[in-house]
């Protein structure tokens, strides 16, 4: 990872940003939620993404694009970024069918983001509500939580009750808690 530079807030200059990406900041400053902004270079696995956890003094987020088999359903799970994930144990907390990671089209159709920039933030953007939003109960236990502004060139970071109260709300969405195992060896 190259350079990682650290600022309050949006962006001065928006040239060269995608829409997509200004919609998150527009949200969160008309909320009034205050945020930490992280720009660096592309930022596509999890292990790239610890540099940025450092330099932003918060854990970014794993988030997963799933659906059921049929492809009718689909989910957003955000986890713990070094939390170990079986679908089964998913599945069979959310009573549903066996669950496999979504295509990239179903993720730019509903969320419009492409893989490696799977955000929270992307759920704005389903307004027809086909997205059920997940989080793993040790996220909201943390003082903040990290994620991407629907690209993966930048990552926030917001305090854990502004995400999922006044900004979740905002999205017009609600979550489902799941408890997730860390060792899934001995299930």
């Amino acid at each position: 990872m190259n350079s990682i530079k650290i600022f309050n807030g949006a962006p001065s200059d928006a040239s060269g940003r995608e829409d997509k990406e200004l919609r998150c900041y527009r949200l969160l400053d008309e909320l009034g939620i205050s945020y930490v902004r992280a720009d660096h270079d592309a930022a596509e696995t999890m292990e790239v993404c610890r540099d940025i956890d450092k330099a932003l003094e918060a854990e970014i987020c794993k988030n997963l694009f799933l659906c059921n088999r049929q492809q009718t359903e689909f989910y957003l799970l955000m986890m713990p970024g070094d939390k170990p994930f079986k679908t089964k144990l998913l599945s069979k907390q959310i009573g549903s069918s066996r669950l496999s990671f979504a295509t990239g089209e179903h993720m730019e159709a509903l969320l419009d983001i492409t893989p490696g920039s799977v955000s929270i933030l992307g759920i704005m953007n389903d307004k027809e509500k086909k997205v059920r939003l997940l989080v793993d109960s040790d996220i909201i236990k943390g003082e903040f939580v990290g994620c991407h502004p629907c690209i993966n060139t930048s990552s926030l970071k917001i305090r854990t009750e502004d995400m999922f109260g006044p900004l979740l709300s905002a999205m017009g969405h609600s979550m489902t808690v799941v408890d997730l195992p860390w060792n899934v060896d001995d299930l």
